[in-house]
Parts: structure tokens; C-alpha cells; sequence
């Protein structure tokens, strides 16, 4: 099921089309790579004060869900 997404959005006209918070110019991508080096969701908001935790944690949402579509995302080691 396809969820409908309150804080993301993507506009051809806004930071060439990649996916930002609704009213900003801070790109998703940003955001969760904070969250992949450790910063945490306090931190990530004295940063960005114009983010809430609500937006961090739908762009958490977004990012399982896109990993949930793809197929065989993260190679196979042998």
C-alpha cells in the first residue's frame, strides 16, 4: 500500500526535483544521511529549526518504503 506523504515533496522547479520538506529548500537525502552518521533527530533539529520531528520521521517512512519496492537493493557478498 502506497502511502500519501504530509512533509515530502518533489517539484521539478525545487532543487532540481529531488524530494525536500514541504516550505524548505532541506533535501530528504540530507536528512537521513545525518541519521546514517549518528546525529540524532534533537541534533538534526538545532540544525534545521524549520523541520519538526514529524518530517524527520516521515523521511525515515519514505526511505523503508522506497527500500520495500526495490528488489536486491544492497549486493550479495560471498
Amino acid at each position: 500500500m502506497e502511502r500519501k506523504y504530509k512533509w515530502i515533496m518533489i517539484n521539478p522547479n525545487v532543487c532540481h526535483g529531488k524530494p525536500v520538506f514541504k516550505g524548505t529548500r532541506v533535501l530528504v537525502a540530507d536528512v537521513l544521511e545525518m541519521i546514517a552518521s549518528g546525529m540524532s533527530i534533537e541534533e538534526i533539529l538545532e540544525e534545521y529549526p524549520q523541520l519538526n520531528k514529524e518530517m524527520i520521521l516521515e523521511a525515515i517512512a519514505l526511505a523503508a518504503e522506497l527500500l520495500r519496492r526495490e528488489r536486491r537493493v544492497i549486493p550479495i557478498s560471498t
